[in-house]
């Protein structure tokens, strides 16, 4: 559904979704936030970009060399660079590490550029996806369903603090592009 189809009161282009701002997608890894946050990006024809894609582009690194070579410090310091860059930047769909948000410049950057979306997805939604790819270094311990429990549980009282929540289950992508649509609508009618 392109952005003319999204039921509106007036033809509204993409630039006015969100007021112009950035949508940027927040969550834990395994949340959605890059293919959710490309057919949202497709739907109302904005440029999408991952910003862990973004990091690697730049250092010439996978994100799990970065870590292994550089330590996750140094990964963050990549990563709050790309994502104030990226901000500069025209109205896009950004989907960000699941750590970014956790770090307080960025999430007081995000929360200024940007409407920032928490892809919200409960611990079993998440371990099914993220268990399917061997490219997580944070789940490299021991036991990584307990680290990603972790994680949620850590993260999620910081996450909550974004503009918008959605929740992300299993089934096809367009069901949260289409609750995002919906959310995003109504949030810029109430901040108009």
């Amino acid at each position: 559904m392109r952005i003319s189809e999204v039921p509106t009161d007036t033809e509204e282009s993409a630039q006015k979704v969100a007021n112009g701002k950035t949508i940027a997608l927040i969550g834990l890894m395994g949340a959605g936030k890059s293919s959710v946050g490309r057919r949202l990006a497709d739907t109302l024809d904005l440029p999408f970009y991952d910003s862990d894609e973004q990091i690697e582009l730049a250092a010439g690194l996978s994100v799990t060399d970065i870590f292994s070579v550089h330590g996750e410090t140094e990964f963050r310091r990549g990563e709050q660079r790309v994502i104030e860059r990226l901000l500069e930047g025209p109205q896009h769909i950004l989907a960000t590490g699941g750590g970014a948000f956790m770090n307080p410049d960025i999430r007081a950057s995000l929360k200024q550029h940007a409407v920032t979306i928490w892809l919200r997805a409960d611990l079993e939604t998440l371990w099914k996806r993220v268990s399917r790819k061997d490219g997580r270094p944070l789940l490299k311990t021991e036991n990584p369903k307990q680290r990603l429990a972790d994680l949620l549980e850590t993260r999620n009282p910081v996450y909550a603090e974004a503009d918008i929540v959605v929740d992300s289950r299993e089934g096809p992508h367009s069901t949260a592009v289409n609750a995002i649509l919906k959310a995003l609508e109504d949030y810029t009618k109430a901040d108009v």
